[in-house]
C-alpha cells in the first residue's frame, strides 16, 4: 500500500509536473508535494523565446495544468518554496525559512540556469536572461520597432529570440565566439544554412568576437567587443549557455558531474532519491555515454520515467534525444545524438534552397541523428534509423538516404 507515503518533487517544471501527474496516472496514492521556487504554476519554457515573444500564444497556454487539476488530483503545489537542504538521514528537505517536510521518496528536477556574462558591466539593467516566465515577459514587453537589442551567443535559444525580436521590428546583432551559429552542432554547411536565414531577415551577426565591457550610466547603452567595435544597445539578451541547478545535491553529499549523476532509472547515489530534466546527468544505456539533455522532450520523458522508477517498476530512461526549433518559416526536429568530437558525414536528401529538407550525420552507414526542416511525420522514422544503428549496427546505402525519390520507410530495418 502506498496511501501512508509521501513523495516529494523539488522543482516545479515541466519535469516535476509530468512525474506528479505520473504517479497518479500509475495509482499512487500516497501523499505528492511539488516545491517550486517560482510564483507560478508549472509551466512549459519553449513558448518564452517563441510564441510568448510573437505575441501569438497566450499567457496562460504555457501552463502544464491549471490550478483545479492539482486540487482534483490530490497534487500540493508549493509556489515561492526554495529548498535549501537535504537531511538524508532524516529523510527531509529544508525550505524556505526553516520549514522542512519528510519524503519517503524524492525526486529533484531543478533544472538550470543561465550563465552569467563574465565581464565589467554586466550587472546593468537592460542586461537581460531568458530563463523564466517573468524574463520572457519583460523581454516581450521592451521589445518595438528599432529596439536595439544585442545577442550574446548564437545558440538555439539565442537564435529563437533574434527571429521573434526580428519579427517584433527590432534591430538585431548577435555577437559569437564561434565561425557560425551552432557551428559545434550542425558544421559548416548547415550552421552557414542558419546564419543565411537570419541574415535575410535583417540580423547581423559578429562571428569570431567576444564581448569585453558592457557601458552604461544605470542602463545598458553600449557593448564592446575584443576587436575594439561598439555597438549600441538598448537591451543586451546573454544566451551563452546554462549550467544546471545541482547544489542542492551537491550539499547533500550526492554524486554529481556536470549536473547529478543518475543511473539508467534516474537514480542518484542515494536509493531514494532521484533526478530529472537538465539537472540529470543520465547512464545513457542506448547511447553507451552519459548524457545531460537541456530540451522539453527530455524534461517529459525523464519526469515519467523517474516517477515510475519511485514506484519499484522496472523502467530506463533509453529515449533518443529529440529537441525542435521555430525561426521565421521554418520548423525544424533534431531526432538523435553524435557525441562530442565524434566524425560523422553530412547527408542532405532534398535542396537546403527547395524549402524543405532533411539532414543526417551518418558513421560508415549508421545514421546517428537527423534533422528534419519544414518536413514532417518523419521523426519517428528517423529515431528508428538511430535506434537501430545503436542497437544492431544497422546500416543504410547512403545514395538511398540523400535521395528523395526513396521513401524514407523503406530504408527501416524490418521488424
Amino acid at each position: 500500500m502506498t496511501a501512508d507515503r509521501t513523495f516529494v518533487i523539488v522543482g516545479a517544471g515541466l519535469a516535476g509536473a509530468k512525474a506528479a501527474e505520473t504517479l497518479r496516472v500509475e495509482g499512487f496514492e500516497g501523499r505528492i508535494v511539488l516545491l517550486g521556487a517560482e510564483p507560478h504554476l508549472p509551466y512549459e519554457r519553449p513558448p518564452l523565446s517563441k510564441g510568448l515573444l510573437l505575441g501569438t500564444e497566450e499567457p496562460d497556454s504555457v501552463y502544464v495544468h491549471d490550478a483545479a487539476w492539482y486540487a482534483d488530483h490530490d497534487i500540493e503545489v508549493r509556489c515561492g518554496a526554495t529548498a535549501k537542504a537535504l537531511d538524508r538521514v532524516n529523510q527531509h528537505v529544508v525550505f524556505n525559512d526553516r520549514e522542512t517536510i519528510r519524503y519517503d521518496r524524492l525526486l529533484i528536477a531543478t533544472g538550470s540556469a543561465p550563465r552569467p556574462l563574465p565581464v565589467p558591466g554586466a550587472d546593468l539593467d537592460g542586461i537581460v536572461t531568458l530563463r523564466t516566465l517573468a524574463d520572457s515577459h519583460r523581454i516581450a514587453g521592451e521589445l518595438r520597432p528599432g529596439t536595439r537589442l544585442v545577442i550574446i551567443g548564437a545558440g538555439w535559444i539565442g537564435l529563437e529570440v533574434a527571429a521573434a525580436a526580428a519579427a517584433q521590428g527590432a534591430d538585431v546583432t548577435v555577437v559569437e565566439a564561434g565561425p557560425l551559429p551552432l557551428h559545434r552542432v550542425l558544421g559548416d554547411r548547415l550552421a552557414r544554412y542558419f546564419a543565411d536565414l537570419h541574415t535575410r531577415h535583417g540580423v547581423r551577426f559578429r562571428f569570431g568576437n567576444q564581448v569585453t565591457e558592457v557601458r552604461g550610466t544605470d542602463r545598458v547603452s553600449q557593448v564592446l567587443l575584443a576587436d575594439g567595435s561598439v555597438l549600441d544597445a538598448d537591451m543586451v539578451l546573454v544566451a551563452i549557455g546554462v549550467r544546471p541547478h545541482a547544489a542542492l545535491a551537491v550539499t547533500a553529499g550526492l554524486a554529481c558531474a556536470d549536473g547529478i549523476l543518475v543511473d539508467q532509472r534516474l537514480r542518484t547515489s542515494d536509493p531514494l532519491i532521484f533526478a530529472a530534466g537538465d539537472v540529470a546527468n543520465v547512464d545513457h544505456p542506448l547511447l553507451g555515454a552519459r548524457v545531460r539533455v537541456e530540451h522539453w522532450d527530455t524534461a517529459v520523458h525523464t519526469g515519467t520515467t523517474a516517477a515510475r522508477a519511485m514506484l519499484d517498476q522496472d523502467v530506463v530512461h533509453d529515449r533518443v534525444p529529440y529537441f525542435f526549433t521555430d525561426q521565421y518559416d521554418l520548423s525544424m526536429e533534431y531526432t538523435g545524438w553524435v557525441a562530442p568530437g565524434q566524425n560523422a558525414d553530412v547527408v542532405i536528401r532534398g535542396d537546403l534552397d527547395g524549402g524543405g529538407f532533411i539532414a543526417f550525420w551518418t558513421d560508415r552507414g549508421s545514421v546517428l541523428a537527423g534533422m528534419n526542416v519544414n518536413v514532417w511525420d518523419v521523426a519517428d522514422q528517423i529515431d528508428t534509423l538511430v535506434r537501430a544503428g545503436l542497437r544492431r549496427g544497422f546500416t543504410v546505402p547512403i545514395d538511398k538516404l540523400a535521395d528523395p525519390a526513396v521513401p524514407l520507410k523503406d530504408l527501416l530495418p524490418e521488424a
